[in-house]
């Protein structure tokens, strides 16, 4: 039986934190046994913001190693670096020319990220979705694990696959196969420790709103020491009124690998000062194996490197078929 293929990856704009390991790439684990994944560095999503050049390269590196490190395995995965890849630019400019400009301005993230830029906001982050999309169609894939706030650029994806196959498929013949979002929701929106309203995000400005995966001991600890809490004793989950306990509750409980109501039990009449050693105790020794993996990795750069070129070569073959799929659907000629 063939397996369903999955397509995603992770910008390499600063160190993973326990928000992209708990709500994308521990999931990505889990299940990579069930599917056919390529899992690829989005650095070509990462200039769509003001960037560093400097650090670049050696961030999408990094990230690919911490993709080893947290579990994927080479045997059911594919790891590439997007822009190694260069269909996935020449895709995107075929998709530009047929998705309507009204579709873009609606998205959400759009207008967030654009009033924080303001003036500086690029045609590269209106256009994002469409790189997305191109990501998506050329490894044919049938599910994309995505958080609810992805959720839009999916049904993009998908109206743009419709608007492609009816206007240049012929007969049953698609051009495009048409993905579906995988969402998952144990971890699907770990919070801010500084605000438990808000996801973790990497462009926070504040260190300590988000653990990275690379913290030392030290760091875990004084992240978790001043993480945003509320004066009522006793922990408990899904009240609306206490967003950060019910965040910490869940960090508590998808790092100890126990189940909610066994965390409800264990915590309902601690007060924080209980808690967060427990939590720092446990965070630290779900990360240490993740840390001491990386060290492994980064310190063989050529097997990684070996790595990243076999993915690429993979990751090649599917999307050049794709692309040569399309531009004879578009009416292009052959190269001769």
């Amino acid at each position: 039986m063939v397996k369903q293929r999955v397509l995603s990856g992770v910008q390499p704009t600063g160190n993973l934190h326990l928000g992209n390991y708990l709500g994308a790439i521990r999931n990505w684990v889990e299940a990579q046994e069930q599917y056919d994944n390529y899992f690829c560095v989005v650095d070509l999503h990462a200039i769509t913001v003001p960037h560093d050049p400097a650090v670049l390269a050696d961030n999408s590196y990094a990230i690919a190693a911490l993709y080893l490190a947290c579990g994927i395995d080479l045997t059911h995965s594919t790891i590439f670096i997007q822009s190694h890849v260069r269909a996935h630019t020449e895709l995107t400019w075929l998709l530009n020319c047929i998705t309507p400009l009204n579709w873009l301005e609606r998205m959400i993230q759009f207008k967030e990220k654009a009033v924080k830029q303001g003036e500086n906001v690029s045609v590269g982050l209106l256009d994002y979705p469409v790189l997305m999309a191109a990501d998506i169609l050329l490894y044919d894939a049938d599910l994309v694990p995505v958080g609810e706030d992805q959720k839009q650029h999916i049904e993009l994806t998908r109206d743009l696959v419709i608007r492609v196959n009816d206007q240049f498929g012929t007969g049953e013949n698609s051009v495009l196969k048409l993905p579906k979002p995988l969402i998952r929701k144990d971890g699907a929106r770990v919070m801010s420790l500084s605000d438990g309203t808000k996801k973790m995000s990497k462009s926070d400005p504040s260190e300590l709103s988000r653990i990275s995966l690379l913290d030392p001991p030290e760091a875990i600890a004084k992240k978790i020491k001043r993480c945003k809490t509320d004066p009522i004793k006793g922990l408990e989950f899904d009240n609306p009124d206490r967003p950060e306990c019910h965040n910490l509750l869940s960090l508590y409980q998808l790092l100890s690998g126990q189940s909610r109501e066994a965390v409800a039990a264990e915590c309902a009449e601690m007060g924080w000062g209980q808690f967060k050693p427990l939590l720092t105790e446990t965070a630290i020794a779900a990360l240490e194996p993740i840390q001491a993996k990386y060290g492994e990795i980064m310190g063989d750069r050529t097997a990684l490197e070996t790595i990243l070129r076999e993915g690429r070569q993979k990751a090649e073959a599917s999307a050049e078929a794709v692309l040569a799929r399309v531009k004879t659907a578009l009416g292009f000629s052959t190269p001769l």
